[in-house]
């Protein structure tokens, strides 16, 4: 099968926040983030039904033109229950009266689907995602998940790439262990990782990302900034975040350190971590997660913000840097 790459922009909107992950945004603020962007030519966001249990693709689709792209998610559906109007359940504030519900089956995917293009106002998105398929999310259950994605969730998504109501099909998880494990049995056409391909974490250099280049699958970029540590000022002495946790004192000596090499090259962390990934040939996009106009604007800023090729030389030499990690090109001198 021949492998669909999306067109998508460098940067792209992480839309979670706009589901009030942690805190409550208002519609306001969510209308702002995305009139700015979208002025910016940043016309690409990933939601999920799972944000806000409906609430991030119900304000996207109020929100953003025709012609902007849009990524969302398969693989929970979203059940009634009675809850509290201003409850925080699964980390999302005033969360709407929805249970999220794991359901990889033909069905369930197919169900999903219709009901978010419903919430979007849209008739086919551009990429279509299993989400939080692996062991990081199911445990024990992972292989049962799995089985049941394979056996009935993919063909689903394969029918409706084929209709042309989803223009790319593939997983958005946590873990690129479960892409691996996936595509032994399937094909897809593109996989957003979140968090573990990151200037924090180069791992799946070893395996997942020379896998995507010789089959041609695309990679986008979810979480740049590790939940929160690579962008959060680690002076304030509010609590650093790491993989929606705390962080581990490992975790925060290794920051400590990339933090390091930024000052003597007068480099900001998140710059440095948003410029990282997308230097990778899989690499198509990096979708920081956003919240409001100021965070998009900070965000263009960190994109378009010089590097030295020094900088990403001294991270290899403290051995902060894979061996084989790309680095931006236009920066490195011929």
């Amino acid at each position: 099968m021949k492998l669909r790459r999306p067109d998508l922009p460098r940067l792209g909107f992480g839309a979670a926040a706009l589901g009030n992950l942690y805190t409550a945004v208002s519609d306001e603020t969510a209308r702002a983030a995305a009139d700015v962007a979208l002025a910016a030519g940043v016309d690409y966001f990933d939601t999920a039904p799972h944000y806000g249990f409906g609430l991030s693709e119900s304000r996207l689709g109020a929100l953003l033109p025709g012609a902007a792209r849009i990524s969302t998610k398969v693989g929970r559906r979203l059940v009634p229950i009675e809850a509290p109007a201003d409850a925080v359940r699964h980390g999302f504030a005033g969360a709407a009266p929805f249970e999220p519900v794991f359901d990889y089956s033909y069905d369930g995917v197919m169900a999903a689907f219709e009901a978010s293009l419903a919430r979007l106002g849209r008739d086919r998105v551009d990429v279509l995602l299993a989400h939080d398929l692996g062991r990081m999310t199911h445990g024990d259950a992972h292989p049962a998940q799995l089985k049941t994605f394979l056996e009935g969730g993919y063909r689903a998504m394969v029918e409706l790439r084929e209709a042309g109501l989803a223009g790319a099909i593939g997983l958005g998880v946590n873990e690129w262990e479960v892409c691996l494990e996936a595509s032994a049995h399937a094909d897809f056409d593109v996989f957003l990782l979140a968090g573990r391909y990151t200037l924090l974490e180069q791992s799946a250099l070893d395996s997942f990302l020379p896998q995507c280049v010789a089959k041609g699958a695309s990679v986008i970029v979810g979480g740049p900034f590790n939940s929160g540590i690579l962008v959060e000022d680690a002076g304030s002495g509010a609590p650093l975040h790491y993989n929606y946790e705390p962080a581990p004192q490992e975790i925060i000596d290794r920051v400590a350190r990339l933090r390091a090499v930024c000052r003597d090259h007068g480099v900001a962390l998140p710059a440095a971590a948003l410029r990282f990934p997308l230097a990778h040939p899989a690499v198509i996009s990096v979708i920081p997660g956003l919240a409001s106009a100021e965070q998009v604007s900070q965000a263009l800023g960190w994109l378009d913000a010089p590097i030295p090729a020094g900088f990403w030389r001294d991270l290899r030499q403290a051995g902060l840097l894979h061996d084989h990690a790309p680095v931006p090109e236009d920066e490195v001198p011929a």
